[in-house]
């Protein structure tokens, strides 16, 4: 009788964490194209990118055998972005060995830094709005991305006044901010 494979995250890190080799694997393969993708569209060779994926795998796979650490992330999420922050990593060795930079080149690489500073941010919120829960996580996207008011989410979360709402909203940030700078300033989890 063929073995059922586990459905869901939670199975997932489960069985990661109990060493299961063909979780890992499947794991592995859900997850190749994405990051080797994303890699190669940043310049990276095919071989590079299979190194950078298999780092990210050792890292996920070490951290969960430590049962202290608690995914507060999608798999996907996290292989990502250890993935992106290995990648940054090799390309800012590489371009420290490539020798001079012409000052037009200066200009090209101030706009790259720039640019990945804001990704770096971008993921960073995004990792630290998933890692909030709820309602705290739908509180702030619905007031600060889908620009509701607070008597809608007085209204939607059932709170009895606005003012009840907006002290949530106030806890809301407060944590979401301690999360951002946690993800952002890479103490969300350890690549080494």
């Amino acid at each position: 009788m063929k073995q059922v494979e586990p459905v869901g995250e939670e199975n997932l890190v489960a069985a990661l964490r109990e060493k299961d080799e063909k979780v890992l694997k499947l794991v592995y393969r859900q997850h190749y194209g994405t990051i080797t993708n994303m890699v190669m569209n940043n310049g990276g060779s095919l071989q590079e990118a299979k190194d950078v994926y298999q780092d990210a795998v050792i890292v996920l796979y070490e951290k969960l055998q430590d049962h202290q650490f608690e995914l507060n992330c999608l798999i996907k999420t996290f292989l990502y972005s250890v993935s992106r922050n290995i990648w940054l990593k090799q390309l800012k060795v590489r371009r420290k060995f490539e020798g001079t930079i012409s000052d037009n080149d200066e200009d090209a690489g101030s706009l790259w830094d720039q640019s990945m500073d804001k990704e770096d941010q971008y993921q960073a919120m995004n990792l630290a709005l998933e890692a909030l829960g709820e309602p705290c996580s739908t509180i702030m996207r619905d007031f600060y991305i889908h620009k509701s008011s607070m008597e809608e989410i007085t209204e939607k979360f059932g709170y009895t006044n606005s003012d009840n709402a907006k002290n949530q909203k106030y806890k809301c940030l407060k944590r979401l901010k301690k999360l951002f700078f946690s993800y952002y300033n890479n103490e969300g989890y350890d690549q080494q």
